[in-house]
């Protein structure tokens, strides 16, 4: 039978190292601002998510909020302006933009030592993108041994798919195929609820859902769970699995950055 890795457990671990660290700064906190472009449900709820935990931990939230049709150049001006605003340690544009926004654009525009997702190209070494960061957590919760393995990375987007595998690389997997059933590792992230079927995975195979898509008043990943529990060793839920643990490591570069700021001020 299948086992759950618990992301709600080690999100609420990271999280409570978060605290404790802001708390012996005695007063000072990180500053975060977010920036939420028109009324998709979904963003609004991540967006509502992120600002309770952030309370939770020490950390002050800014919501910036912008009507779907604002033209660009005032989502530029917003940006710039969090980019020069001294107060602001760390910046987040809740994703995705509407169409009509070049995301690549946006993203670009952000000054990199303060992007907390981790999605500039020249962000800085110590920030970590919040995905990877949780699946390298859910690796070493399990204790995986990516000697002599073989990975399948399924996604929908080429950059986010080449940090995935970059990221197995570095941490040592022999092999990367494009066929899930031949996979020790698969990570999947392809926004198709419920696409993973038994017969697409590997015996005993560890797999990693990051393909959340919202269904009805529910989330969906990617992998169907009750068709698979039988045949995979470890699996990430959805929800309960990698979605808590991104807030998670959102908020630790978030603190990461605060603390390179002060460094750098020499206070």
């Amino acid at each position: 039978m299948i086992k759950k890795i618990d992301g709600k457990k080690i999100s609420e671990r990271i999280k409570d190292e978060i605290a404790e660290e802001i708390y012996h700064f005695k007063g000072l906190r990180p500053n975060l601002a977010i920036i939420l472009v028109g009324e998709r449900p979904d963003s609004k709820l991540y967006v509502s998510l992120k600002e309770r935990e952030a309370k939770k931990v020490g950390i002050d939230t800014h919501i910036y909020r912008l009507d779907a049709d604002v033209p660009e150049e005032e989502l530029i001006s917003v940006v710039s302006f969090l980019n020069k605003d001294e107060t602001i340690d760390g910046i987040l544009i809740q994703l995705p933009l509407p169409e009509k926004f070049n995301t690549d654009k946006i993203i670009e525009i952000l000054d990199p030592e303060k992007d907390v997702d981790g999605f500039h190209s020249a962000h800085p070494n110590y920030i970590l993108s919040p995905v990877l960061a949780s699946i390298k957590a859910c690796l070493e919760e399990i204790k995986f041994i990516a000697k002599n393995k073989t990975a399948c990375v399924l996604y929908n987007s080429e950059i986010f798919g080449s940090s995935v595998k970059d990221l197995l690389k570095k941490l040592g997997i022999a092999k990367l195929s494009d066929r899930s059933e031949e996979a020790d590792l698969l990570v999947t992230a392809l926004g198709k609820p419920h696409f993973i079927k038994k017969e697409m995975i590997k015996e005993k195979a560890v797999m990693i859902d990051i393909g959340i898509t919202p269904v009805g008043d529910d989330v969906q990943g990617d992998i169907d769970y009750n068709d698979v529990k039988e045949k995979g060793s470890y699996i990430t839920p959805v929800p309960g699995g990698i979605g808590p643990m991104t807030i998670a490591f959102l908020f630790k570069n978030a603190l990461a950055i605060f603390e390179k700021r002060r460094q750098d001020l020499g206070k």
